[in-house]
């Protein structure tokens, strides 16, 4: 059986960029577009890991870990954030849960390295 990633990221590009990483070697990926499908798919597809944007519509990438973590069902699957934002929000993130804070311009290998670590 695969390991299962769970992608929740509203822009279509960045999923496609991930997707794309991901599944050639080996990861199973299941897509969210914002943060209350990823927490439904969270619950639904109990993922080996999250990649979560933090600057999602409605509910942000922080707010979704936390409610992520508050939930035994899903509290402890590791949860990268995957942002545009800045340093800044990293301290308020890894409050919430976030295992790994990484900016959108990280490398494919630093990536699929820090999966392998928290997986």
């Amino acid at each position: 059986m695969p390991t299962k990633i769970l992608v929740v990221e509203d822009n279509w590009d960045f999923r496609e960029i991930l997707t794309s990483i991901l599944r050639p070697v080996g990861y199973e990926v299941v897509e969210a577009m914002a943060a209350p499908e990823g927490i439904e798919k969270a619950l639904a597809e109990s993922p080996n890991l999250i990649i979560m944007d933090l600057g999602l519509p409605g509910m942000d990438g922080i707010e979704a870990t936390a409610a992520l973590k508050r939930n035994p069902q899903t509290a402890a699957i590791p949860v990268i954030a995957y942002t545009i934002w800045s340093e800044d929000f990293k301290a308020k993130a890894m409050e919430a849960g976030v295992a790994e804070f990484l900016p959108k311009t990280t490398s494919p290998q630093i990536l699929r390295a820090v999966i392998g670590r928290l997986l």
